[in-house]
């Protein structure tokens, strides 16, 4: 069946967020509730009557006889872990099912978050627990990948800025993740850290407040016997921390306390509270989970370590990116400004750090579906005989524009230079200006004025004829995907080479046809022409000097041929005769009668050189399909 959607599953190590895009559509996503909330506190509780419950229902409805929670985490081999992650998954995807927000089964594709930091086997073992929930079709991708999407998608990142490279941070629950995007490609370049997560500032929370009650040792016995008491204890100091981090400026007074509150009886309260003095200490202090480091110590080093990373690598972000629901902290944001100073890179928080990962996953899945697609559409245009049918059918049309141009700088660069130099006495006899002419036009034809020529009107058959050919192949693929039509065209340039792939026409197409072409032409028309004037009597005096007076004074009959070459070889005729009897403005006459005949042959040999051109034409469509190819991937990116 046709994939019709597909589902971002941002189960967090705090907090479970879902949104839905529809494949076939370009309108942003939409988030999904689950007990009324798009925001979810990951738990899962069980109930002896009502069975499995998630989230808020999961801590507050009464009788909930097990509570789990901030249970997401490398994939492990531990029964309770794995039963508890596959549960919730299930009981989640049962409950969008139930409530008609997807469709479920063959239709419905999801796309699940994982830390940046995970391994390939990683990413793999924990998409095979999660499709042991029910989910067949479901893929695991970096939740800084999503987050690049989202930002890219939502317009919060300018085009220009994405075209050079953007630095992810995605401070999460339980880890802070650096992902490198470099140059519009969408598989991103990770690394990070995966221990330190906010959830160590909830627990540092925790145990400062259990350390200072004074039922503690109570307290501990009533953890050790019953942990979902715990497990609301340490969600009632996660609230603490939010509620402190959203609103720093209320608490910044010794007197001033966000507070939590967790009933464990009548008589037994647990109540977290923080201000700035009490926050100061629980961020400086030493955490064992970070190897005696402090929080925002282990922080400062771990963005001073993506920036040497990218320093070796010699990439300085336009953007820096932060992302996470931890990413409302404001002291990270100083560190990474700090780090990472203007204007060489602009740090930009996500304004929805909580639903950025569900909405970002939403629309990888989607631009994954709609990519490749775009790409067997593509595919098959290439792997058809379209291309080939395309440039065969305007191969005519390019020798018509090469002939023209080529005839005349032959006679430009070849007939008249050498027909100036026999007027000016230059050159003595018409067979060393025949001589001259042939070595003049090899030298032209095969030099680089002559191969501009041809640069020059292959890229205007390019684009007169293939381009438009080809738009019309290419424009449909491109509403289709609802892309610019200009994503698969090739209107700003073209590089000769592409078009015209070592095609030199001296090389390739008349190295075998310019003797030809001077001998037809400039010998048969140039020549023939200095020669009707010696036969006509115009150069009575010069047959005598090669013949002799007494042969013509008998009427000897002479072989025309014979008396053409022996003129051709033999005679020199005097410098004052030739700017008198061969002018500028009679020089001027003869190669104007030569251009129609020259381009003649040009076409004919041409047209008659099939073996070139069919190399022409398989090294174009060959081009083509590399520089489509090339734009695809900068096209891709464009796809929502």
């Amino acid at each position: 069946m046709e994939i019709l959607e597909t589902v971002g599953f941002d189960l967090g190590h705090g907090e479970t967020a879902v949104a839905k895009a529809i494949v076939e559509s370009i309108e942003p996503p939409q988030m999904l509730e689950v007990n009324n909330k798009k925001n979810q506190i990951t738990a899962l509780g069980w109930h002896p009557k009502l069975g499995y419950l998630v989230g808020e229902q999961a801590l507050i409805q009464a009788g909930v006889t097990r509570l789990e929670i901030s249970f997401k985490e490398k994939p492990k081999n531990d029964a309770k872990y794995r039963e508890t992650l596959s549960t919730f998954v299930a009981t989640y995807y049962r409950l969008l099912k139930e409530s008609k927000q997807i469709e479920g089964g063959e239709t419905t594709y999801f796309y699940v978050g994982c830390p940046s930091g995970w391994s390939v086997s990683d990413r793999t073992e924990y998409q095979k627990l999660l499709q042991s929930a029910g989910i067949d079709l479901l893929n695991v991708v970096p939740e800084s990948r999503a987050a690049f999407m989202q930002a890219k998608e939502a317009g919060k990142l300018e085009y220009e800025k994405l075209l050079s490279s953007v630095l992810i941070v995605d401070i999460g629950s339980s880890t802070t993740d650096f992902t490198l995007v470099k140059s519009l490609q969408e598989i991103p370049i990770d690394f990070g850290s995966n221990i330190l997560g906010a959830s160590l500032i909830d627990k540092a929370i925790f145990e400062r407040t259990l350390a200072k009650h004074e039922q503690k040792q109570l307290l501990e016995k009533v953890f050790a016997e019953y942990p979902h008491h715990q497990a609301r204890c340490e969600l009632a100091c996660r609230k603490t921390k939010e509620d402190y981090f959203s609103n720093e400026q209320l608490y910044s007074d010794a007197q001033s306390f966000a507070r939590g509150f967790e009933s464990i009886n009548e008589q037994i309260y647990f109540i977290p509270q923080v201000n700035k003095l009490i926050m100061e200490e629980i961020l400086h202090q030493p955490l064992a989970a970070l190897a005696r480091k402090s929080w925002m110590q282990a922080f400062r080093e771990a963005v001073k370590e993506a920036k040497e990373q990218l320093d070796k690598q010699g990439i300085v972000p336009k953007i820096l990116l932060m992302t996470g629901g931890a990413s409302r902290m404001k002291f990270t944001h100083q560190i990474c400004q700090e780090i990472f100073p203007e204007p060489e890179t602009f740090v930009r928080p996500d304004p929805e750090p909580e639903r950025c990962i569900a909405l970002g996953l939403a629309r990888v899945g989607r631009w994954d579906l709609r990519a490749t697609a775009f790409k067997q559409e593509v595919n098959k245009l290439v792997e058809s005989n379209k291309l080939e049918e395309l440039i065969s059918r305007h191969i005519p049309e390019l020798i018509e524009l090469l002939t023209q141009p080529l005839a005349n700088g032959l006679i430009e660069n070849a007939v008249r230079p050498g027909i100036k130099d026999w007027q000016k006495n230059k050159i003595k006899t018409l067979a060393d200006l025949e001589t001259s002419m042939k070595n003049r036009a090899e030298d032209w034809l095969q030099g680089n004025i002559a191969q501009l020529i041809i640069n020059n009107q292959c890229i205007s058959w390019f684009n007169k004829k293939i381009q438009p050919d080809l738009a019309a192949e290419t424009d449909p693929i491109c509403r289709k995907f609802q892309i610019p039509r200009s994503s698969l065209r090739f209107e700003d340039s073209i590089d000769p080479a592409f078009v015209n792939p070592e095609l030199r026409i001296g090389d390739a197409i008349l190295a075998e046809t310019v003797g030809l072409i001077v001998n037809v032409i400039i010998g048969g028309g140039t020549l023939a022409s200095i020669i009707t004037l010696v036969l006509t009597g115009h150069f009575t005096w010069p047959i005598a000097l090669v013949y002799g007076a007494s042969a013509i004074a008998a009427g000897m009959e002479l072989n025309r041929k014979g008396v053409q070459d022996a003129i051709k070889a033999n005679v020199d005729v005097p410098g004052w005769l030739r700017s008198s009897f061969l002018n500028d403005r009679k020089i001027d006459e003869m190669c104007e009668r030569i251009q129609p005949e020259l381009e003649q042959v040009f076409q004919e040999q041409l047209t008659a050189n099939q073996e070139a051109f069919d190399k022409l034409i398989a090294k174009v469509e060959q081009g083509l399909e590399t520089a489509l190819s090339t734009k695809v991937q900068e096209a891709i990116i464009l796809i929502q």
